[in-house]
């Protein structure tokens, strides 16, 4: 089984739940915490490319630097280099946890998704 890299703050609910779920699946899990270590641009821009995700479902929408920011209404604006920028300048921005095995990755922690992608 893969060691996954996990993207997290230790004192969420949503990354503790996401943890234990993974471990109960028997996955060996190497821990990053967001709030101690912003990932870096390269690292984002990775993540952006393999998820096949948007890079606005990186931002943690419901965080309080987020709304501080008023990034709602500015990141229309954005261009993608400027908001890989911001999410490697503030880990406190960007949804977690960040789940990933190098090659696959996922975002936030919705229990069915994950079974797809992590579960055996």
């Amino acid at each position: 089984m893969l060691k996954l890299q996990v993207y997290h703050y230790a004192k969420c609910g949503t990354c503790r739940n996401a943890i234990k779920w993974l471990q109960a699946k028997g996955h060996e899990l190497e821990l990053h915490d967001l709030f101690e270590q912003a990932p870096s641009e390269n690292t984002i821009r990775e993540w952006i490319a393999r998820s096949g995700l948007d890079s606005k479902k990186f931002f943690n929408v419901s965080g309080e630097v987020y709304k501080e920011l008023k990034l709602k209404d500015k990141l229309q604006e954005m261009s993608e280099e400027d908001k890989i920028k911001l999410l490697a300048s503030n880990g406190r921005l960007i949804k977690r946890p960040v789940i990933t095995d190098g090659g696959t990755v996922t975002v936030g922690f919705k229990e069915a998704e994950l079974e797809q992608v992590w579960g055996e």
